[in-house]
């Protein structure tokens, strides 16, 4: 019989603490941007909403009142 002797409760630690570093990983990549980054993104986000509002059509007559 020659087999490893090991801890069950230092196993499940060392378990858990491995899910956590991958979970904690996970979580860098999709939330870990720069501020530069966010501003960037933001900017770009608004440069194509005003891109979007100057080609839209205005459904006013005269009067101002809309259709």
């Amino acid at each position: 019989m020659a087999g490893e002797i090991i801890n069950l409760r230092m196993a499940r630690k060392a378990r858990a603490r491995s899910e956590k570093e991958k979970q904690a990983e996970q979580n860098r990549l999709t939330f870990g941007r720069t501020k530069a980054e966010k501003t960037l993104t933001r900017a770009l986000n608004e440069q194509a909403d005003k891109r979007l509002d100057q080609g839209r059509l205005s459904s006013r007559d005269d009067t101002g009142d809309t259709k």
